[in-house]
């Protein structure tokens, strides 16, 4: 896609929907292979011979096209739209992302999506103090014309929703954009999608599971400047997203507590390790001054059209898959250290890596860091 602000045809979005949903094709093997074959439709012709050669013994599952169809119906029936990385609608900031979900699907008042937005996350089992604080610190900072981001789980997500509510408040669920979680939140979500925003990335009907959560909150915090925690404990989710928001280049924000709350230790150890302590909204709202980056104020430009002149042949492939693959090992390594350890070139190595990825080999990690499962 040339152009990041053209719309996606009905075909070349079924086509992408089907291969996020292919067996072994996450977000990042998905650029890498839109990259290299220049469409989805080209990328899942290609897919049975890359998992082979990557030494998958049995066939690759591929999303039939009825599969992509069903669901692309589910989500219209739920008020929902289907929204791909680069087209209007996207929000900015998520597409900065290295592992940018390549579509979301969306509920509501898609316009919040453009928003300068900060996320608000803590506890499910927080005091009557912090889901107050939650709710006061989302309060003014839609009043001060940020949308508010949260995972509307019980406690403080669920404050912070309702804070934000009638200035802009985006849920982000671990599950379908269908399915109410937890259900004692089912008349917020209502709520939001009426004021709101929904986004999920998981197929409508989709029943959230603990695997989802960790990827939930990378959209928590990738739709943010930054993220606010105001109570977590030490392992806590919360902590969870504000790891990331740093691994994604956002701010940190944590409100301190009483070290004999369990529920503080989590903000109170983020502030050890640099957080920035935060009382309120003008707090937050002081500390972004000026952060508003440009380069993340716009979406990211996505241009697959422009391929290799030279892929690699079949041969050259063959000749390195060995050497490639005996640098790798159980733990994470940079994949500029294996291109300087086995002097192949860049575009040799994307694809081996590519091939063990779709065979089900090789696991990606932030900072583009690859190892073998």
């Amino acid at each position: 896609m040339s152009d990041a602000r053209r719309p996606l045809s009905d075909a070349d979005r079924l086509d992408w929907l089907r291969l996020i949903r292919s067996e072994n094709v996450g977000p990042i093997t998905f650029y890498r292979i839109m990259e290299r074959f220049g469409s989805a439709a080209a990328a899942l012709d290609a897919l049975p011979a890359l998992a082979r050669r990557g030494g998958r013994g049995k066939a690759i599952k591929v999303c039939p096209k009825a599969s992509a169809e069903r669901e692309m119906a589910a989500a219209a029936a739920a008020g929902a739209r289907m929204v791909a990385n680069g087209e209007p609608g996207y929000p900015p900031l998520l597409s900065h992302i290295e592992d940018a979900p390549p579509l979301i699907v969306v509920r509501g008042h898609a316009h919040l999506l453009d928003m300068p937005a900060v996320a608000v996350v803590g506890a499910r089992n927080a005091s009557l103090n912090g889901r107050r604080l939650a709710q006061e610190i989302a309060a003014g900072l839609g009043r001060a014309g940020m949308a508010v981001v949260s995972g509307l789980a019980r406690g403080i997500d669920a404050r912070a929703h309702d804070g934000a509510l009638a200035t802009g408040t985006i849920a982000v669920l671990a599950g379908g954009i269908d399915v109410v979680y937890p259900k004692e939140n089912a008349a917020l979500h209502d709520a939001i999608a009426e004021q709101g925003a929904l986004i999920s990335e998981t197929a409508p009907g989709t029943v959230p599971q603990a695997r989802h959560f960790p990827r939930r909150n990378r959209l928590i915090s990738g739709l943010a400047l930054g993220v606010v925690v105001v109570e977590a404990s030490r392992r806590s989710g919360s902590l969870i997203t504000a790891r990331l928001a740093l691994e994604q280049g956002r701010e940190v924000f944590a409100v301190p507590g009483s070290p004999l709350d369990p529920r503080a230790r989590g903000p109170n150890d983020l502030i050890r390790q640099g957080a920035t302590l935060v009382e309120s909204a003008e707090d937050v709202k002081g500390a972004l001054a000026g952060m508003l980056r440009r380069p993340l104020g716009e979406r990211k430009p996505l241009d697959f059209k422009t391929l290799s002149p030279e892929p690699p042949s079949l041969d050259e492939l063959d000749s390195a898959r060995a050497a490639i693959e005996k640098s790798l090992g159980p733990a994470p390594l940079l994949v500029d250290e294996i291109m300087r350890n086995v002097h192949f070139s860049p575009a040799v190595v994307s694809m081996v890596l590519l091939e063990l990825e779709l065979a089900g080999r090789l696991e990606h990690h932030p900072g583009n860091q690859v190892s073998l499962v």
